[in-house]
């Protein structure tokens, strides 16, 4: 009998070790993952902080740059667009133009900066702040005035629909007949009429980065192109005396596709 209750006192103290043991790992699995929950929740923070933050900062660009727009003449249905580029270039010197679509995506309505190189204006706003939004940057190696054949815009995709996130609904062709248009402003004066003429998703060594062309054969070749592998057929002409710009994005496909929209020069006012 006294075998047995020694026996028995063993079973208990090792249940009981074994129920602290199980509790110190529960603990410290519960420990482990409210510090995941934690960080997790900071990191969503800053996204969500530096959404917020790029986007405020963005429309105190609009008001200082669009607010003294003037009415257009009478009888007109909407206002005169035009762009402070005085009161632009005291904040940012970098400050070549503007970009606007209407109607839509009206979104994307945001100064055009260039910098000494590609990289600069990834991460670094407008007004120098530094943030994911970044900012809409016209390639280094781009003329400041768009008078290359292929001129290249460069703006993130980002996930609250700001910057270039919404150039990817002219994936729908429907879309693309109510919105075929958008807008350059340069500081000089002119406003730049571009239709929208092609349009896909490309890999970032592809030829629609060509930016100099050494012929007009070359330059026929890269429209035929951009034609071709148009996600569809938009029946707009481009020939080898037209001035193209082309919009690219990042996608979710991988690090390495864009997306692209190419517009074709129709209209230009102003300042020759």
């Amino acid at each position: 009998m006294e075998e047995i209750k020694k026996s028995k006192k063993t079973v208990k103290r090792r249940r009981r070790r074994g129920r602290k043991k199980a509790g110190i790992l529960t603990n410290i699995i519960l420990v482990a993952a409210i510090a995941v929950f934690c960080v997790s929740a900071y990191q969503l923070y800053k996204i969500f902080k530096g959404y917020y933050d790029g986007r405020s900062e963005y429309d105190k660009i609009r008001e200082v740059a669009l607010g003294d727009t003037e009415q257009g003449e009478e009888g007109e249905k909407e206002p005169k667009f035009t762009v402070n580029f005085d009161e632009l270039l005291k904040i940012n010197p970098d400050t070549i133009g503007w970009i606007r679509f209407s109607p839509e995506p009206s979104i994307i309505s945001y100064p055009i900066v260039q910098g000494k190189d590609n990289q600069e204006y990834l991460h670094k706003t407008f007004s120098a702040n530094e943030n994911t939004l970044g900012a809409i940057f016209l390639n280094v190696d781009n003329s400041p005035g768009f008078s290359d054949k292929n001129s290249i815009i460069y703006g993130h995709r980002m996930r609250d629909g700001s910057m270039f996130r919404h150039i990817q609904d002219y994936e729908d062709k429907a879309f693309w007949e109510a919105n075929p248009y958008f807008y350059i402003y340069t500081a000089d004066g002119r406003e730049l009429v571009y239709q929208v003429y092609s349009m896909g998703q490309i890999v970032d060594t592809s030829e629609s980065y060509i930016t100099e062309f050494l012929s007009d054969d070359e330059f026929q070749e890269f429209l035929n192109m951009t034609k071709q592998t148009s996600l569809y057929d938009t029946g707009v002409e481009v020939n080898v005396s037209d001035k193209i710009v082309t919009l690219s994005t990042c996608t979710s496909a991988s690090d390495n596709h864009r997306f692209v929209i190419r517009g074709v020069r129709v209209k230009e006012e102003g300042n020759e």
